[in-house]
């Protein structure tokens, strides 16, 4: 009982007990009854509970009462008191079992109906007398079956009022009077009745009335249904009618609504729209749409949307409209450039579909169009990021290879549309980076292609491909003179100088041509061509032009397959060290060798480093090479020193081996495997490696100087280092480039520049090393100089391990005075 207060508890409880108490009292006092007034106790018990699962429904009410009530109040004339408080709880057990789920009500309600049935009968003992009258008789039981009533209502009505807290009132008796207290009345004057004739014709009368009266409560109860049936049809059937005429006016009005929001949302729309027919002809144009075009409304009524459309992509407009009478045309969304009246460019998206307005006669084109211009700027400036270069504004790389992929592919099919490829390279341009810096490089390279531009053909494609790098693709070429002929010209045009910075700069272009006539499938065999004619060029002295021929093209093919067994060689065996030996000019004493790869192929024979150690460098394999060439020489530099404690031993680095991050990891890993000390190890670096990579090296250097390792300046006097650089560079020794030891004659300008190098070294605290001395008279110029070391062809070709041990063992080995001048601190310095 969850929702019952502790009142409406003690009531609950309070009627139960006493209800059970008069069931109790009811059945002892019944105990002395006959069998036959048992049964007929039972029969009016039976009947009353039947009728109790069949209520009359009062039509037009929410009430209904149980026909049971005439047999209870029937039981009651006959058998008294007790027997009527039997049916009457039978019976509302009955009607709390059909109209409650509750179990309190349940068990309440028979126990309320037992205490008024009680109240009741004992009031009909009292009021009707021994032997009353018909009429007393029928008045009195019309008058308890009121207070019968009036007292069961008031009984059940307590329990709500108790479980809310509130006192009872005569409201709860009135509210459910009516209908309801005239049928007890009704039921006990019938009963009444019933019982005046069983009293004057017998039990024989009452047995064929009673289901007359059934019958005619049954009959009762299906006319009620029927007329609760029928007005039920009649009253859907209006609701139903009313229900239609109901949506049939609220869709008029949703109708009338939404052309309101249609025409309102047309008219302040932020995008232009139009209503237009099929063939385009505008019927309708927000004002929107008359700004976003500069036309007013009678200059866009009737005129068709096409020709406010550019003439290039009016036809992929007419192209959807032409559709609209298909069955399969959903609308379409297109994107097209209109014609505004002051002539600024248009971009606008396109909506448009099938649109049907109330009351219209045919449909129509609803139009919607958005300005879209600043986004196609947008676009076309990625674009043009994407495809340009940013510095020069000419195409890049990526949009020069589409240019040149469609070319390639149109010569396929068209072989008389010829094209030719020109591949530039400035010849001097780093050295304007590294002496006006980049900011005047950048301006030099934005000159240049202009210059460039300027000189080419209409519909010709200048690009930059990256750095001081251009390529030219020459369209519709007649024949290849043509090509030549503008090499020529933009070779004229970069000659006259440049003004950067303040500066007058000249400069030159090595070229590389090649052209279409090869058969090419692919850009990049192009461009690749290309290249190689501009390295022929360069190769041949550089500021002039190369073709692209057959040889080139074998070149090319050797060069890669040269490259593939280079990869190999160093696993298979094939390259070996040789040791030039270098000697002390003055006393002729053997002081050091210097390392050099060899690679003998097993088809081509030998091949000199002249045309390996590029390949190595440009393939990557160079800091392999190098390795190998330093771990042989130490290991032989250990095995020969057994002997000879003071003999050191030079290794080139290459450029790639100069920008490696683990230099000074590999070289410290080739003096421990060999056990040598750093001091008897010189590694050499050509002037141009060592000042284009002079920023990154330096750290590097640094660590190897400060190790013991000596370093030494290979060719120098071809490059371009400064006294700046010499000065502060970790530098042992400057090696004589043999350009300038070949052409050595007294009085030349070559001994007066090896006269200068010498002095400069000497200033400097540098060891000094002539390479490429061939004959006696270089060898005493030389001397005469001041150079220390020398090492050429005169003095020793470059040996075999075992050639190399022949002659230490013929020769004394010199133990050097002095190497260099050493700082304080510094480890001693190696000398050549």
């Amino acid at each position: 009982m969850p929702d019952y207060n502790g009142a409406a508890t003690a009531y609950w409880w309070t009627v139960v007990l006493f209800g059970l108490a008069a069931l109790a009292g009811s059945l002892v006092s019944l105990a002395s009854k006959t069998p036959m007034d048992w049964a007929q106790v039972a029969g009016g018990m039976a009947i009353a509970m039947l009728a109790g699962f069949f209520p009359v429904r009062i039509p037009h009410s929410k009430n209904s009462f149980a026909a049971g009530e005439i047999f209870i109040f029937l039981t009651l004339l006959v058998q008294g008191p007790a027997a009527a408080v039997l049916a009457a709880a039978g019976e509302a057990a009955v009607g709390s079992w059909r109209t409650s789920k509750r179990w309190t009500s349940r068990i309440a309600s028979p126990a309320m109906a037992a205490l008024a049935m009680l109240a009741a009968g004992t009031a009909l003992d009292m009021l009707a007398g021994p032997v009353p009258s018909a009429a007393r008789l029928t008045l009195v039981s019309m008058a308890v079956a009121l207070g019968y009533f009036v007292l069961n209502t008031l009984l059940v009505t307590a329990v709500g009022r108790l479980k809310r807290g509130e006192s009872i009132e005569w409201s709860d008796l009135f509210g459910v009077f009516g209908w309801i207290g005239i049928a007890f009345a009704g039921s006990a004057a019938v009963a009444a009745l019933l019982y005046l004739v069983f009293r004057q014709s017998g039990h024989g009368v009452l047995m064929a009335i009673v289901p007359v009266v059934g019958m005619m409560l049954a009959t009762l109860h299906y006319f009620f249904r029927q007329q609760e049936a029928a007005e039920a049809v009649r009253r859907s059937g209006a609701e139903a009618a009313g229900r239609e005429a109901e949506l049939a006016a609220r869709h008029v009005r949703e109708l009338e609504a939404s052309e309101r929001r249609f025409h309102s949302a047309f008219t302040h729309a932020s995008i232009g729209m139009a209503l237009l027919s099929f063939e385009g002809r505008i019927l309708q144009a927000n004002p929107a749409l008359r700004s976003l075009l500069g036309l007013d409304e009678m200059e866009l009524r009737e005129q068709r949307f096409q020709d406010i459309v550019n003439a290039e992509d009016r036809h992929r407009l007419e192209e959807q409209l032409g559709l609209v009478n298909g069955n399969e045309f959903e609308g379409f969304a297109i994107e097209l450039r209109c014609l505004r009246r002051d002539g600024e460019p248009l971009w606008v998206a396109a909506h448009c579909s099938f649109f049907s307005e109330p009351g219209a006669s045919s449909p129509c084109l609803i139009l919607q169009v958005q300005d879209i211009s600043a986004r196609r700027r947008a676009e076309a400036g990625l674009h043009h990021l994407a495809f340009h270069d940013s510095l020069t504004g000419l195409p890049n790389r990526r949009r020069f290879h589409e240019h040149l992929g469609q070319a390639v592919e149109y010569a396929k099919r068209e072989p008389e549309e010829a094209f030719a490829v020109m591949f530039l390279d400035f010849d001097r341009f780093k050295l304007i980076n590294d002496s006006l810096g980049h900011n005047a490089g950048d301006e030099f390279l934005i000159q240049v292609s202009r210059r460039i531009a300027e000189s080419l053909r209409p519909g010709d494609v200048v690009a930059r491909l990256g750095g001081d790098e251009f390529a030219v693709l020459v369209h519709r070429l007649e024949h290849e003179r043509v090509a030549a002929q503008l090499a020529e010209r933009l070779m004229e045009a970069l000659k006259r100088p440049f003004h950067v910075a303040g500066t007058e700069l000249s400069t030159s272009a090595s070229i590389g041509i090649t052209f279409s006539a090869f058969g090419y499938d692919r850009a990049e065999d192009v461009l690749r061509d290309a290249d190689t004619a501009m390295y022929k060029a360069k190769a041949a002295g550089k500021a002039r032009y190369a073709l692209f021929d057959a040889s080139l093209h074998t070149e090319v093919a050797d060069r890669l397959r040269l490259e593939g067994d280079l990869r190999r060689a160093v696993d298979a065996g094939q390259l070996s060290v040789a040791y030039q030996p270098q000697f002390e000019l003055a006393s002729g004493r053997l002081v050091g060798f210097e390392a050099l790869a060899r690679w003998k192929h097993p088809t081509d024979g030998t091949i000199g480093p002249n045309a390996f150690i590029p390949i190595a460098e440009e393939s990557g394999l160079m800091p392999k090479l190098t390795d190998f060439v330093l771990h042989c020489a130490c290991h032989q530099l250990a095995v020969w020193q057994r002997r000879h404690p003071t003999l050191v031993m030079s290794v080139n680095l290459s450029g790639n081996d100069l920008a490696h991050s683990a230099l000074v990891a590999r070289v410290t890993r080739g003096l421990i495997e060999a056990d040598v000390r750093p001091q008897h190890l010189t590694l050499e670096l050509t002037e141009n490696i060592l000042m284009s990579r002079l920023e990154g090296a330096l750290p590097q250097l640094a660590e190897l100087r400060r190790m013991g390792v000596g370093l030494a300046v290979d060719d120098f006097g071809t490059g371009y280092s400064s006294l700046a650089h010499l000065s502060t560079l970790p530098i042992d020794c400057l090696k004589i480039d043999r350009s300038f030891v070949n052409v050595l004659t007294a009085g030349s300008n070559e001994a007066a520049v090896v006269r200068a190098i010498v002095l400069l070294g000497q200033s400097l605290g540098k060891s000094i090393v002539a390479e490429g001395i061939e004959t006696e008279a270089q060898r005493l110029q030389l001397l005469e100089m001041g150079c220390d070391i020398g090492q050429g062809f005169l003095l020793g070709r470059p040996l075999a391990p075992e050639e190399a041990q022949e002659l230490l063992n013929a020769l004394p080995v010199h133990k050097p005075q002095h190497r260099g001048v050493a700082r304080s601190g510094d480890a001693p310095m190696v000398l050549h």
